[in-house]
Parts: C-alpha cells; sequence; structure tokens
C-alpha cells in the first residue's frame, strides 16, 4: 500500500519556473492488497464472458453399425455393415475409432459462467488500485517507469483537454518521459504460436499503459489516444479488475487525469465517510499499518522486552512395556479393556461362592464335622485284593485323581543335601588355553 500524502500533478507547460500544484493522495490507493481475492475475483470474471458450444449430438453416431458378437475372434465394438470398401468392417460409434463420436461430448448446459458478490467484486477493485501506487509492484510487472518523475502519475487538464490529434498525444507522453512504456509494448508484438493464429488471436502484445479519465468517448482525448498500439482508455466512473490487473497480475501503470484522480474519493469514499457514487460502500480497512511482520518481530524494541531464547531438548518419548503398563496394552489391543472386566466380574463371582461355602460350613452341626475330620482306614501291605489277576495277564494302569502324594523325608533329605563334586586327578585336568 501507499503512504504518500500529497501528489504531483505533472504539467510540462510548467516546466519552466512555474509552480506545480498538489493533490491529496485518495484513501482507495491506501487500502490493503489482497492478492487471493484478485485472482478470485479475476478467474472467475475472465470466465463471464465465454459463449457455449458443443459438438453436435449426432456427430460421430451417423452410421447403421452392429457389433459382430463373439467367437470371430476380433473385438465387440460395432462394426461398418457392407463389403467392398475399406470402410466396411471398420469399428464405429467409439471414442476409439476413426470417425467415432468424442468422449463425453461437450453440453451447451455447461456451468459457463460464475456467480461474484459485489463486495468482493469492489474489493478487488480496491486492492487493484492500491497496486498501481507502489513503484516496486508496476516495475515487477515489466512497465518502463524509470524516467517517471514519481508514481501515482496524475497529468494536468489543461494538457489532456489541449489533444485534438494522435501526433500531439505522443508529443505529450515524449514530454512527460512516458513513452518508453509505449515502446516497449510496440515492440513486443509478435505472432502467436500454435491453433489461436487462426481463430481470431493471431498477435500478442504486452500491455501498455491506461490512461483514465472523466471524458466520453466521442472526446478528442479519446480519440487521440485511442490509435496508439498498447494504450488503453477507460473511465473512471467504469474501473474493470479484468483491465485494472490483467491476467490476475498487479500494479498496472496508469496515467490519471487530473479530474479522475481527484474524483475517486467521491467514488469509492474515505474511510470516514462512505462512497457516494456506491451504495453504503466504505473502502476495506488494513489490520495492520505496517504489514512487515519480520521487521516488527525483530526490531530492537520488541527483542529488548522478550524473554532469552530457552535451549529446547530433543522429545524422546518413554517406551512402555504393554505386558506391564495397561494404557500401552489398551493402545495396541482396546479389547483388553473388556477383557478386564469379564475377569474382574469372574473373580467377583467366585469369591462370593467361596465365602458361601465356607458359610454353609460353619453353619453344620458339631457332629457332622467330628465325623468329617475321622481318616479312613488304609489298606495294609499284606492285604491282597479279591480280584487279583492272573500272573502273566496285563493289568491297565489307573491313574488316581485326587491330592498328590508327598515325598519321604530321607528321600528330601537327599534333595537338600549340597552337591559335592569328586576331585579329579591332575592328569584329568584340561589345560585352559593361553
Amino acid at each position: 500500500m501507499s503512504h504518500r500524502q500529497l501528489v504531483t500533478v505533472q504539467d510540462p507547460s510548467k516546466d519552466k519556473g512555474g509552480k506545480s500544484t498538489t493533490i491529496s493522495l485518495p484513501a482507495v490507493l491506501a487500502a490493503p492488497i489482497r492478492l487471493d481475492i484478485v485472482h478470485l475475483v479475476h478467474k472467475s470474471m475472465s470466465k463471464n464472458h465465454r459463449q457455449p458450444y458443443a459438438v453436435s449430438p449426432q456427430a460421430g453416431m451417423q452410421s447403421s453399425a452392429k457389433s459382430w458378437g463373439t467367437g470371430r475372434a476380433v473385438s465387440r465394438i460395432p462394426r461398418v455393415p457392407g463389403g467392398g470398401t475399406h470402410r466396411a468392417g471398420q469399428g464405429a460409434f467409439g471414442n476409439m475409432c476413426r470417425g467415432g463420436r468424442m468422449f463425453a461430448p461437450t453440453k451447451i448446459y455447461r456451468r459457463w459462467h460464475r456467480k461474484i458478490s459485489k463486495g468482493q467484486r469492489r474489493y478487488a477493485v480496491c486492492s487493484a488500485l492500491a497496486a498501481t501506487a507502489v513503484p516496486a509492484l508496476v516495475m515487477s510487472r515489466g512497465h518502463r517507469i524509470n524516467q517517471l518523475a514519481e508514481i501515482p502519475f496524475v497529468v494536468a487538464n489543461s494538457q489532456f483537454n489541449a489533444l485534438k490529434k494522435t501526433k500531439q498525444a505522443v508529443e505529450l507522453l515524449k514530454k512527460l518521459n512516458a513513452y518508453e512504456d509505449v515502446e516497449k509494448s510496440i515492440n513486443s508484438k509478435h505472432t502467436r504460436p500454435g491453433k489461436g493464429k487462426a481463430r481470431g488471436r493471431r498477435f500478442i502484445q504486452a500491455k501498455g499503459p491506461l490512461i483514465i479519465h472523466t471524458k466520453s468517448n466521442s472526446n478528442s482525448l479519446v480519440k487521440s489516444f485511442r490509435n496508439i498500439p498498447g494504450i488503453e482508455l477507460c473511465h473512471v466512473n467504469r474501473l474493470n479488475l479484468l483491465t485494472l490487473a490483467p491476467g490476475g497480475h498487479l500494479g498496472r501503470f496508469i496515467i490519471w487525469s487530473e479530474s479522475a484522480f481527484i474524483s475517486l474519493n467521491r467514488i469509492f469514499g474515505t474511510l470516514n465517510k462512505n462512497s457516494s457514487f456506491k451504495h453504503n460502500f466504505r473502502i476495506p480497512r488494513p489490520v495492520m499499518t505496517n504489514a512487515d511482520v519480520n521487521r516488527i518481530i525483530n526490531s530492537d524494541e520488541v527483542q529488548s522486552v522478550l524473554n532469552r531464547k530457552k535451549p529446547r531438548k530433543p522429545f524422546t518419548p518413554r517406551k512402555r512395556n504393554p505386558l506391564k503398563n495397561f494404557g500401552a496394552l489398551v493402545k495396541l489391543n482396546p479389547y483388553a479393556v473388556t477383557q478386564r472386566r469379564q475377569a474382574i466380574r469372574v473373580n467377583l463371582t467366585n469369591i462370593a461362592k467361596k465365602a458361601k461355602r465356607r458359610a454353609d460350613w460353619a453353619a453344620r452341626p458339631k457332629g457332622a464335622k467330628k465325623e468329617a475330620k475321622k481318616p479312613t482306614k488304609k489298606p495294609t501291605k499284606k492285604e491282597v485284593p479279591k480280584d487279583k489277576p492272573a500272573i502273566g495277564t496285563k493289568v491297565k494302569k489307573t491313574i488316581k485323581k485326587g491330592r498328590p502324594r508327598r515325598a519321604s523325608p530321607r528321600w528330601l533329605s537327599v534333595l537338600k543335601a549340597p552337591a559335592i563334586a569328586p576331585a579329579r586327578a591332575p592328569e584329568e585336568i584340561i589345560p585352559k588355553y593361553q
């Protein structure tokens, strides 16, 4: 955005000791420059001058072709009937066939145009106008403005009103040192590559200056400038984004007439006053007065108040064992929560059953308890079972279920005795390798 407060009106007749006049900068030339809005609106506006086109619905389908079916070792594409010509037997209808229809034929009911909100369109025009007041953006777009006095470039009304012929307009541009950009535009004209040159777009030429005025199309000002290659003219009440930012690129070189430059505040309004030309419109206000955030952050005033930068250690997350950490286990297996809850329910059920058994056992009569404590009579070794099998018959061993037998004290003493290695002879000792 531009920060100039006054703009000088260029008048070649006052160069010889004459005092130049100044004009205050219109508020719209200090509006925020939103490149994203300009690109969006420009792309949508450029689609609104298209005309619908489509291929004929019968194109590629005007044949009595029919498929031969299977069993002939050829594809099942419809084939032209008849014989005696090279056309017979050729494929038809398909987009891969010669003379067939195209894939997805274009229709005239395609969505050609785009609706653009009035607020977005006005915001984009304000941003494009503000970009024309920044010399760096104008030069980056390729305009030759090195010899100009200043940007924005405003010319006195008296110089424009005196024009009658194109020769006078060229002389005025040379006096103002603005003809260099016109020459660049004239020299850039060349033939377009490709098929476009056969479709009414044969030549390409770079954009030259844009002259914004307040006159009618029949005025001598318009007639004197309109025949110069590269120069475009526009009325200040009919500013268009496609003209202010061709191709969506900001920074068009504009030559303002003095009356058009003064009327910008009336058309677009100011920060404190709405527009009198556009209903209830006020130019957008910038969020920051200085958009250079890096310069603000790295300034001495801000850095002196901030804390020192702390060294940041790389974060090393702790490895959790899923077999010990239940949270890590749940991340790997979310069903572990359900399993844990089921196990808790089963455990509580078993505890309740055991408690009930103990309570039933304690509630039995005393006599029943003593009888239960009496050991059963064990059979002696001398007793021989009556149903002893005969000698020589195989006996099927049965595993007794119940309480396991305890080891004898003698066997336990052998198990608990310390192991003592036997002494070895010197020849039995294997020497270690040196």
